[in-house]
């Protein structure tokens, strides 16, 4: 019955159209992204001279790795936040809102699972979001630039990094899969507020302003020894594997961290969710 409830919820999310716009815009950016710089390559060549400079081949390192992961960096930003929440906002209030939420309790179904149902349901789509901002970005960039090694470099994070071979695709590969547990931490994240008696867009808008306080707290000099505390400061697993060496011991303490908010948004929603009266 478990299995039945979840594709039920799953093919209830993907029936929405509202669920399609983060998918949409990712490919619409990513396709003009890529034309511009196929036919502005005067932004290329500044790669080109970069790695020049170091002492590397740039006919092997300006790949569509290196252009995707150009375009995944401020879309993970500013525009994976955005979506994620919308459709974590979405998962109980929307229900709430249309008035279903009502007819799925009186049947002889917990709470909890349903709540549970629609966590997983949350968790599979952030999963689906970040390999199509991963993989399509990857596979346009193909079109006009080959395939081969990875470069990637990242001042703010002093990061700087220079992969081929099958190296390369393990490094992308990795900052992808890291990135989708942040997208779930987000979309977690909306999903408790979704849980509380108020409307979707209120939950989105809440989930968006915790994240967007976070980030200005993490970049405030002021408070850097709360900074390991924050949920944001964590998010940054998805470049720590693109370091050499990786380091391990940093990435996981930051799952952990993780782990350990994925698990009180849930306990904070269903204790928030199991005080409502919502069959009266």
């Amino acid at each position: 019955m478990f299995y039945h409830q979840l594709r039920a919820e799953l093919w209830k999310l993907f029936a929405k159209k509202r669920t399609y716009i983060g998918f949409g815009m990712f490919l619409a950016a990513q396709a003009f992204i890529i034309s511009w710089l196929r036919f502005r390559p005067r932004h290329v060549d500044e790669l080109t001279h970069r790695l020049e400079t170091m002492g590397y081949n740039p006919s092997q390192f300006i790949t569509n790795m290196t252009i995707s992961m150009i375009m995944i960096m401020p879309m993970a930003m500013l525009l994976l936040p955005l979506y994620s929440t919308l459709i974590g906002g979405d998962l109980i209030a929307k229900e709430a809102e249309d008035g279903t939420l009502r007819m799925i309790l009186s049947r002889p179904v917990s709470r909890v699972r349903l709540l549970a149902i629609k966590w997983i349901t949350g968790i599979i789509f952030s999963v689906i979001l970040t390999i199509v901002l991963g993989a399509f970005g990857a596979g346009f960039a193909r079109i006009f630039f080959p395939g081969g090694g990875f470069f990637f470099f990242w001042p703010p994070e002093g990061l700087f990094c220079v992969f081929g071979g099958n190296d390369a695709w393990l490094r992308y590969s990795a900052s992808v899969g890291m990135l989708m547990i942040d997208t779930i931490s987000m979309t977690g994240l909306a999903w408790m507020f979704s849980c509380f008696n108020i409307k979707p867009a209120a939950a989105t808008i809440l989930a968006i302003s915790f994240l967007f306080l976070f980030r200005i707290l993490q970049e405030l000099e002021f408070f850097k020894e709360i900074q390991p505390y924050l949920i944001t400061y964590h998010f940054r697993i998805w470049l720590d594997v693109l370091r050499d060496p990786v380091p391990w011991w940093k990435i996981g303490e930051s799952l952990s961290i993780l782990l350990a908010y994925n698990v009180t948004f849930f306990v904070v929603g269903t204790a928030a969710f199991q005080t409502r009266d919502i069959k009266s």
